[in-house]
């Protein structure tokens, strides 16, 4: 490794020293290995240790030789975009002999290595356990064989290790989202936006095939994410008859408006008899009972391929960094956990407890206990199965008379995923039996009294769209506005308003509740849903659009990064977010950049003169690339601008500097599956919050957000509590707690 293009050390550098961590995917690939790998890779060489990878799976690690590499840093410099895994991976029959076993401790044992990273699925995980059960006895064969001493035993007493789940199904019970899921969700909804299109054109039906053996995930969150008209899973065998609800479910769809019918099938579905339901016995039901013209899509193997998602390069890293960490500091008491990602934090779970209850899931079924099955998977999974079943029933086109009007308003910026919100909020809202209203550009259409019923029909084709079919303004009312507004709010009879939107938006709505006492119209219970590219709202860690916006911003740095890759090249990118640097942080770390300039933490001339001394012994010994990510605000005089000026200066002509500030493509697009779903969820739960003070006749404000994966009710009283008001952020950010994460993988101090 040359020593000018490693990072220096932290203060914590000696952990690794005299360590060696081998590194290893097995079982199926899936996307953002890569990620964990290259993590892994260079966090271990930033705290002192050495890092091999192990080729092939277990199955590298039996054959040994060249099986077994050790890497550098630059061996992991170009990985964090590609799918699949660069160290390959090997479904290993030898391996789960023990004379496999005893082999690969042999060769462990020859590159001086006992601490493992392993990611993969639970079989892996398994095999893991199980090697870690025998290594003493395994040394104990080697000393007896002459084939290593037995002080050379007593140096590696025990195999420390730490797993990483990489799978696609999501079907690790304890964790929120295993490496490669969120890119095969992306890859399936995809798909599905572009099956409807054409279905709608034809008025066809489809059938999605996806895949999921024991494990509903993909299937139920794509329906959703996808406005799907029926899904089938594992975990919830339908009923006897289902064919029958089936088609009712169709049926309705299309009396109510749409042009197309979906039905998601997972490859693991079943019936309550144990029978497999296959997408093609789907066709052919609706094509006897509707005569539809019924077309089959099996996506197959494609949901494992391409670029990961920004999520799963973000996350993984953070998991590879925890899991050396973990190998680092553990002791012969420890027990090797898997580590999993739960409310934006990283866990630990006993490895034997994670993959029992993981396997226990499949007996469940087996058993006919499908409400034990679907409560492992956790109080989300199912939650948003009972969110679909409602969206799916145009239940009451007709309101009633006496129903409860809910008014939708967006307020502030633009954020992919607004159209969601509302479309979801509109069909949530019928099925709960209110009447709901839209208002149109914003608070200054609520003033002008814009509003307008929205149906069950009306919102068709929103949820994959950009935009703001509702429109929207910054503007916050001013006093002069409020009594147009209660005038408003009072003609249309309004009972409750949901606001989508950003901080002006939560403005305008404590604002109204402020107002409430000289204004009776604006006693009515309000609750805000965060939307907002910019991540800074109070009482949620995460705001619909965010999500969308970073994978704008992670695919053009990808091809930022690729037209540098011929010449020696500086880029310096700015990306949105106002005050609050979540975009540039997550995308900094997402992208591989070297540099992230934060208004959080600020830029001094002190650390620019550092960052330019470094950056110039960097070129001059072989760097090609060099990237750092600016928040748009994170110095009002050191602007992106000058930074590419400086940089350009200062490199005396070693490497060439270009600026690319992306503007408002961050706002663009199509929703990214967790957007929607990330919609879906909280106004469902808004809705239901907005009911119960209907119901007990309160009239009370809140927002509604997503605390470490659970919902969390904060009162609009409480907003300037909890905000940095002048810069318009919460005061304590979660993201910032990244920071030494991207020290550890970047290839400078920072």
């Amino acid at each position: 490794m040359n020593p000018e293009t490693a990072p220096p050390a932290p203060d914590n550098t000696d952990l690794g020293a005299g360590k060696r961590i081998g590194i290893l995917t097995s079982g199926g690939d899936a996307q953002g290995m890569n990620a964990a790998v290259r993590a892994v890779v260079r966090t271990g060489l930033t705290l002192g240790a050495q890092v091999f990878a192990i080729y092939e799976g277990y199955q590298g690690m039996v054959d040994g030789g060249a099986g077994i590499r050790e890497l550098a840093w630059e061996d992991v410099g170009s990985i964090l975009h590609k799918g699949g895994t660069v160290i390959g991976t090997f479904r290993s029959k030898d391996f789960r002999e023990r004379e496999g076993r005893l082999k690969a401790a042999r060769n462990l044992i020859h590159h001086g290595i006992d601490r493992l990273v392993v990611i993969g699925g639970d079989g892996s995980l398994s095999g893991l356990d199980q090697f870690r059960a025998d290594w003493p006895g395994l040394l104990s064969d080697l000393v007896a064989a002459g084939e290593i001493t037995q002080e050379v035993a007593d140096a590696h007493p025990r195999l420390l290790f730490a797993g990483l789940v990489g799978s696609i199904d999501n079907d690790l019970v304890g964790t929120d989202m295993t490496i490669g899921a969120d890119t095969a969700l992306h890859r399936i909804v995809d798909a599905i936006d572009a099956l409807s299109s054409t279905a709608a054109s034809h008025q066809r039906s489809f059938v999605i095939e996806v895949m999921g053996r024991h494990c509903g995930y993909l299937a139920l969150m794509s329906a959703i994410a996808g406005g799907c008209d029926y899904v089938l899973i594992p975990e919830m065998p339908p009923a006897e008859g289902w064919e029958d609800e089936m088609c009712a479910a169709l049926k309705q769809g299309r009396a109510g408006g749409r042009r197309d019918s979906m039905v998601v099938v997972a490859e693991g579905a079943i019936d309550r008899q144990g029978r497999p339901i296959t997408s093609a016995y789907v066709r052919e039901v609706l094509e006897e009972r509707l005569h539809e013209d019924t077309r089959v899509t099996i996506l197959g193997h494609v949901q494992r391929g391409g670029a990961p998602s920004a999520f799963d390069r973000w996350a993984s890293t953070w998991l590879g960094y925890e899991a050396v960490l973990e190998v680092l500091s553990a002791t012969e008491d420890t027990a090797g956990p898997v580590l999993g990602f739960r409310g934006n934090r990283v866990s630990r779970v006993p490895l034997i407890e994670a993959v029992a209850r993981t396997r226990e899931v499949p007996v469940l079924i087996a058993s006919g206990d499908y409400e034990a099955a679907m409560a492992a998977r956790g109080g989300s999974f199912t939650e948003m199965a009972s969110i679909f079943a409602e969206l799916v029933q145009p239940a009451r086109v007709d309101p009633a008379e006496a129903s409860q009007r809910i008014a939708i308003v967006h307020g502030g910026g633009l954020a992919p995923g607004m159209n969601a919100a509302a479309r979801d909020a509109v069909r949530l809202g019928i099925a709960r039996g209110h009447t709901m209203l839209g208002i149109r550009d914003g608070f200054v259409g609520l003033r002008e009294g814009r509003i307008d019923e929205l149906t069950w029909a009306q919102v068709e084709g929103w949820l994959v769209d950009g935009g703001a079919e509702l429109g929207l303004r910054r503007t916050v009312p001013t006093i002069e506005d409020l009594y147009s507004i209660s005038r408003s709010l009072e003609n249309h009879h309004v009972d409750a308003l949901l606001v989508i939107g950003g901080w002006n938006a939560y403005q305008a709505a404590h604002l109204l509740q402020v107002e409430r006492d000289r204004y009776p119209a604006f006693r009515i219970p309000i609750v805000c849903v965060p939307a907002t590219i910019d991540n800074n709202l109070p009482g949620s860690e995460l705001a619909i659009g965010a999500d969308t916006a970073l994978n704008v911003i992670v695919e053009a740095i990808d091809r930022i990064k690729m037209s540098g890759s011929a010449a020696k090249r500086a880029f310096v990118v700015e990306t949105m977010g106002r005050y609050c640097g979540y975009l540039a942080m997550m995308s900094g770390l997402a992208g591989g950049a070297e540099r992230v300039y934060l208004h959080e933490e600020g830029i001094s001339l002190q650390s620019l003169q550092s960052d330019l001394e470094w950056l110039r012994k960097s070129f001059a010994s072989g760097r090609k690339l060099f990237l750092a990510i600016r928040n748009e605000e994170a110095n009002a005089l050191y602007t992106t601008d000058f930074l590419a000026r400086l940089l350009e200066q200062e490199g005396q002509g070693i490497y060439d500097v270009r600026q690319g500030i992306l503007g408002h493509i961050q706002q663009g697009g199509s929703p990214t599956p967790f957007d929607r779903l990330l919609a879906v969820r909280l106004v469902s739960r808004a809705l239901r919050v907005l009911g119960e003070q209907l119901e007990a006749g309160t009239s009370e404000g809140y927002t509604v957000g997503l605390v470490q994966s659970k919902m969390a009710l904060t009162p609009l009283a409480h907003l300037n509590e909890v905000m940095d008001l002048r810069f318009r952020r919460p005061k304590v950010q979660w993201w910032m707690s990244l920071r030494p994460v991207v020290r550890a993988v970047a290839d400078a101090a920072m």
